[in-house]
């Protein structure tokens, strides 16, 4: 009987791989059971006789069945407390199981575990839900986003604005979309020494006003890049201004100008002497040189007192001309929208005091405008797409799969960001002019202005009339950027939709977008996001569209904040006097009474650092350290795409060598994964 007892049973060779990041191991136990078509294994303790789980250790274990389990379809992982030991998560990266049949399934994990927890996790082949065969895959399917939904709930951040996940704290996200030890570490210190590391802490006492330019250049000094420098000494040059509308940390406001708006009081004499004598305005804007930044969105926001002193903020309008020698310049700036006597136009002509203090209000107004988008377009959308994700589509989902790398912790820096930096407290709201509400207000414009054709850079680029601009290295790069996403998406979509019907069948997807468009964008079909998708190559623009928003977009309005605006002249969050209403009542002092006083300048900077920071863990775009498909044909597209963005990287190096001001936020290896910062 003993014999016979042994011939029945079988063995299962177990492989756990335990991340390598700080702190991922665990001195807990954990427990094992394989689930397969004819029933489960007994639930085993995984123990080598010595530390099993240390952080980056594969071990290998033996799990014995009483009879074969036929077809492995999952595998349950629970965690329980050492006996006198503090608790501490497991980070698990991969379970390989090779059955007696010699099979080798994959079960990728790649995340924590707390005490007491109990997940089960399904092989690395990517499965729609009109795919399943085994019952057992179809409840667990369901019951995986059941609970999923319970989780992570829709919420209200602020009424007409996109909702977000029910988190308050860091501290009650689950431990799957939490930082890792690194990050978190990292995190809080970079939110506590920032000031400490740019060596302006004993500005934030002083409500002051600068007395004299040099006072700033001896406080900034210590924190500068080599692009900040250059800012510091060309920040008032006309050319440095409309080259910053291109590559600087905001390029999503500037368009060609074919005719000029009712309300903008120019006409061909006054920037005639700008253009040259053989030539007009008219003819200019015929020929695509005209170009305008509309701050329409910021008239009439509310404003608010910071240091007792009340704050102003304007609506301009900037007109700029491409010159022959391809320089993007100035002519004109009116800082109302209401053309009046009191709302003069102001042009390069005019005396350097008055020409200045009208780009230092150009400046102002973009630095605000580039806030709310910053925020509005990558972190609030990013975390719509995430959310969305989680609830609608399961691990087996290939675009689960191909996403989550994406997500990875959107959910907790966005916690922090409305906790830090957008709330009624928030560093942003507490000195920028417009504060809170008028922030508030200003994304709400944004978000009504927003559409799909904005979100896709090729369709952007050429609504904004900005195809033919030179030295557009934004628009150079991210259309490389976008082209290598979407021929990547594309091989993968197309390897598991090989027709139009199969996306319509798959209520997964469907759900997924759905409630993207619900409450990402408020069920404004205006917007142009689907509501549904009816064929491949929709499914292929809107998932190349969430990558390219969460990776390459959010670093390209990230990543430029502290070259550009540690040199707070360049880009004050709020003034302190009311716009001029005429010309030539400016002077040196002007400038200075106009900008913000010291602590309320240091205070953003501080910002700018903590949002262009790389982080200490950065996984680039394109690199996948998590191995959920555990495929041949998937991981060659992941090593194909790998390969694209590493000769993109380099070819973008080479040109920024030869460059004055180089053009680094689009490149490939310097961008995340997902929004993380």
């Amino acid at each position: 009987m003993f014999s016979l007892k042994r011939a029945m049973e079988a063995i299962y060779e177990v492989e756990v791989t335990t991340g390598s990041m700080t702190h991922a191991g665990t001195f807990d136990n954990i427990f094992i059971t394989l689930i397969g078509i004819h029933g489960e294994s007994e639930r085993t303790k995984l123990d080598s006789y010595g530390r099993d789980f240390k952080t980056g250790m594969k071990v290998k274990y033996k799990v014995t069945s009483r009879f074969t389990l036929g077809n492995l379809l999952l595998i349950r992982l629970e965690k329980d407390n050492l006996m006198f030991l503090p608790e501490n998560d497991w980070f698990c990266s991969l379970v390989k199981v090779r059955t007696p049949e010699k099979d080798v399934i994959h079960f990728p994990c790649y995340r924590w575990m707390a005490e007491g927890e109990r997940i089960e996790l399904r092989e690395a082949k990517a499965t729609k839900i009109y795919d399943e065969k085994y019952s057992q895959l179809k409840e667990h399917r369901k019951n995986e986003l059941k609970l999923n939904k319970q989780i992570y709930q829709w919420t209200e951040f602020k009424t007409g604005l996109p909702k977000c996940a029910c988190f308050q704290e860091p501290q009650s996200l689950p431990s799957v979309v939490r930082f890792s030890f690194t990050k978190d570490m990292d995190s809080a210190f970079n939110s506590s020494t920032a000031l400490g590391e740019i060596k302006m802490k004993k500005l934030v006492k002083k409500p002051d006003q600068w007395v004299q330019m040099e006072d700033m250049e001896s406080a900034f000094w210590s924190s500068r890049t080599t692009i900040s420098e250059y800012v510091q000494l060309h920040w008032m040059d006309d050319d440095f201004f409309g080259y910053q509308l291109l590559n600087g940390p905001n390029p999503m406001m500037l368009r060609r100008c074919s005719e000029l708006p009712l309300n903008f009081a120019v006409n061909d004499d006054m920037v005639q002497p700008f253009l040259g004598s053989v030539t007009s305005l008219t003819l200019e804007m015929k020929q695509g040189n005209i170009f305008l930044c509309d701050y329409k969105r910021l008239a009439d926001l509310p404003t608010q007192v910071i240091n007792g002193k009340q704050q102003y903020v304007t609506a301009p309008l900037c007109l700029l001309y491409k010159n022959q020698m391809g320089k993007l310049l100035p002519i004109a700036i009116q800082l109302q929208q209401q053309a009046s006597e009191d709302n003069p136009v102001f042009l390069p002509s005019d005396c350097e005091d008055d020409w200045q203090l009208a780009k230092l209000y150009v400046r102002n107004a973009d630095l605000l405008e580039h806030q709310a988008s910053f925020y509005l377009r990558t972190h609030l959308l990013a975390e719509t797409f995430t959310v969305s994700l989680l609830r609608n589509l399961p691990a087996a989902h290939p675009i689960h799969k191909l996403l989550m790398p994406h997500t990875r912790y959107t959910l907790q820096i966005n916690t922090l960001i409305r906790e830090r930096l957008l709330g009624p407290e928030g560093a942003v709201a507490q000195n920028t002019s417009i504060g809170d509400e008028g922030m508030t207000d200003l994304m709400k414009k944004a978000l009504s202005d927003l559409t799909y054709s904005s979100l896709c850079l090729l369709e952007d680029i050429s609504d904004r009339g900005l195809e033919s601009v030179p030295n557009f290295f934004y628009r150079d790069d991210g259309l490389q950027l976008w082209g290598h996403i979407n021929d990547f998406v594309r091989s993968m979509v197309e390897f598991y939709y090989q027709g139009d019907g199969d996306v319509q069948r798959d209520t997964e997807l469907q759900d997924w977008i759905k409630e993207i468009f619900i409450h990402g964008f408020l069920e404004q079909s205006c917007t142009g996001i689907p509501q549904c998708f009816s064929t491949v190559e929709e499914v292929i623009k809107f998932v190349t569209m969430v990558i390219f928003t969460v990776s390459a977009q959010h670093s390209a309005l990230r990543a430029g904040l502290f070259d550009y605006g540690s040199w707070f002249p360049n880009a004050p969050g709020s003034l302190k006097r009311p716009p001029p209403t005429s010309k030539g009542s400016s002077d040196k002092n002007t400038l200075l009474d106009t900008l913000p006083d010291m602590n309320t300048a240091v205070y953003l900077v501080s910002v700018f650092w903590l949002l262009s920071k790389p982080s200490s863990d950065l996984v680039s775009l394109g690199q996948y350290p998590e191995d959920y498909f555990c495929q041949t044909a998937p991981q060659k597209m992941i090593r194909d795409h790998q390969a694209e963005l590493s000769f993109l990287s380099e070819s973008i190096k080479d040109r920024n060598a030869g460059l004055q001001v180089p053009y680094t936020y689009m490149c490939p290896d310097m961008i995340s994964n997902s929004v993380s910062i």
